[in-house]
Formats: C-alpha cells, structure tokens, sequence
C-alpha cells in the first residue's frame, strides 16, 4: 500500500528560490543576501525581479550577518544565504550577538545541509547545525520536507517578526506534499494515521519514514508519521496527543542524534511520561564523501533503519 504517491522529484533548495521569487512580486521590504552562491541557492528569480534589493556579499558569511541585522534594524526583511556549514558554525558568534541576542528580524536561509550534501565531504556536511540554532533564545528552527513545503515556509516566514533559521538541502527528492499548502510555524503535520508506533521525522526523512510505514503495514503494524518540520517551537501538543495512543515512538532526522530533534522530543516527554524511544540520526560521527543515497543508508538513515527502529521501540513497550 502506497500511502503518498509522487510524480516529480526536486531539490528542497529550488523551493526556497521559488519562495523568493515569489516574495520579490509580493513583499517589498524582503531582501536578499548571498555569499557568493547564488546559484546554489537559486536566487536568480528573486535578482531577476529586483535587483535593487539584492546584496552580493562575497565569501565574507560574517559581514553577511552583520549587514543583515544592520538592514533590519532599518525596517527591511533580510533573507542571509549560504551552505549550512558556513551560514551557522562559520558564523555562530554574529548569528548569537547581532541576531539572537539582539533579537533582529533576520532569516538564515541555509542550503546543502546534512549527509546528502555528498561528495563534498565531511568539511561541508553540517550535521550540528540544528542544535546549534535551537539552542539560541528567541530563534526559530524549520526543516521543511520537500519543493512545496519549502517553498512555503520561505514566504512564511517573512510574516514571522523574529530570527528564523531555514534548513534544506540539494539533493532531489519526492514532492509530495500539496502545492498550494499553508505553512504554519510550530504546527506539526500528521501524514498517516497509526496505532503501534509513532514516527516523528523532520527534513528529507519525512519521505523515509512514509516508506517504512508502508514496510511495517506489510508486517501487520500500524506506523503514525508526523512531519514536524518546525523543530523550534516544537509542537508539544502533536507529539504528546500521539504517544499517549501508541505508547513508543521514533525520531527521524538528517543529523546528530545529540543536539536534534530528538533531543527536543525526549525532554519533552521526560517532563511528562516516559515511552519507549529509538533515535534514527547520525551517532557522534563526522560523515564522509560519497553518492547521497549510499551515506543514507552507511550512517542509518533509511526507510530500513527506521522500520529496525520502529520495532524494537515496539518492543520495549
């Protein structure tokens, strides 16, 4: 049984730059900065549209920043761009004083996150970076599943008043949530209905854990998927309403199991009841270079590891 089904797959960066294209016809007071990559974050429709409020800082994430917090201040909506990499350990002391402290009205719109950057290699697969935005006061943290999602959350976000970090990636991947969505910050997704286990997946595994749900419904087991694509506000709500019906749940997400989502989901429940949970991210490892498929599956984080996971969750009950 196919629970979603697909006909096109697109890279979640190509959703960003649909957002800002669309944000360059509809919101006058967003602007864009890149640090030198503004095709790999697909700018070009945004420039194209308005060049005039387009900044080209130059590989100089720092001053990109700085710049940002600056123009907002003076009222703009700066969107910062770059890899995820640079866009938040390069530049974790600007993001803390000039952003979170100072409480500026900036989005970090950061690309080519996780293991499925690929080739690349470890230097340029952040693996840290959610943790290290949702420990930052007032910021909001978003890892939107696919093209539609994210481009959602791009125009979204402009309404938030706040700092936002907005993570996807390069890789192309199912699209398969609706196109003309409304995206709510803070408001978990409930993909498939279940009963024996809760999956909570964030970014690209929302598609794996919608694929081990079909695996373990061949088993005769009931799998709940949640999206939550906001890490930061988590949805406390969503997550404990489904938990108190299954009784064990599964994180999900393309990162450190310390510091990510999971991390979040288990002090939650800690404070309130105690479920069996499994963790499906990277264990205290650096990733490597290699096809983005192949990482998936060496570091564990494929629709099989999450089938593993689910059932000795399941288990444990």
């Amino acid at each position: 049984m196919a629970f979603f089904t697909y006909e096109t797959k697109k890279d979640t960066r190509s959703g960003f730059g649909a957002g800002m294209e669309y944000l360059s016809q509809h919101n006058p007071n967003v602007v864009a900065l890149c640090a030198d990559l503004i095709g790999s974050l697909k700018l070009e429709g945004f420039i194209k549209n308005s060049p005039e409020r387009f900044f080209q800082t130059g590989i100089a994430e720092a001053n990109m920043i700085g710049i940002s917090a600056g123009l907002a201040v003076a009222g703009k909506i700066p969107y910062a761009t770059t890899f995820a990499n640079f866009g938040t350990g390069r530049v974790y002391d600007q993001i803390r004083q000039s952003v979170a402290y100072s409480g500026t009205n900036v989005k970090i719109c950061c690309s080519h996150a996780g293991l499925t950057l690929g080739e690349d290699g470890a230097t340029h697969q952040i693996l840290e970076d959610i943790g290290l935005m949702k420990m930052l006061p007032g910021m909001v943290v978003i890892n939107p599943c696919d093209y539609n999602q994210t481009k959602a959350a791009t125009i979204a976000i402009a309404e938030h008043e706040g700092p936002v970090y907005l993570r996807f990636g390069r890789p192309v991947v199912p699209v398969f949530t609706p196109e003309d969505q409304k995206f709510e910050i803070g408001k978990a997704i409930n993909l498939i209905e279940g009963s024996d286990v809760s999956i909570f997946a964030t970014g690209h595994l929302v598609w794996e854990s919608i694929q081990a749900a079909e695996i373990l419904l061949e088993k005769g087991i009931k799998a709940e998927v949640i999206n939550i694509h906001t890490i930061k506000p988590l949805d406390s709500e969503a997550i404990l309403k489904s938990v108190a019906k299954t009784k064990c749940l599964v994180s999900a997400e393309e990162h450190q199991i310390n510091g990510g989502l999971g991390d979040s989901i288990a002090q939650l429940l800690i404070q309130t009841s105690a479920y069996p949970m499994e963790f499906v991210g990277v264990n205290d490892s650096f990733g490597e270079s290699g096809k983005p498929a192949e990482l998936m599956t060496k570091y564990g984080l494929d629709a099989n590891n999450i089938v593993e996971k689910a059932l000795k969750a399941i288990s444990r009950k």
